[in-house]
């Protein structure tokens, strides 16, 4: 399987997927924008906009093209230790 799908393969899980902490947890370090908007409730173009300007409400990590936001910020961010 390539990157590119597991890429797709994730956003078609996180636009679907009941998100519990220990599913966010689970994740390991780092997710991708588009499962954090996810979690987060917010969609994959608007996430991409939100990292893009810097507004995103959880720490990202901008490598290469890609966008990564690691975990214990989304814990973080959503009051959990």
């Amino acid at each position: 399987m390539t990157t590119t799908a597991r890429a797709q393969e994730a956003a078609q899980r996180a636009n679907t997927k009941v998100w519990t902490i220990d599913a966010v947890r689970n994740l390991g370090a780092t997710t991708d924008i588009e499962t954090a908007g996810a979690i987060l409730g917010i969609g994959r173009s608007k996430s991409y906009e939100l990292a893009k300007n810097g507004e995103f409400p959880a720490r990202v990590l901008r490598i290469g093209r890609r966008y990564l936001v690691p975990v214990p910020s989304i814990l973080t961010l959503l009051g959990v230790e």
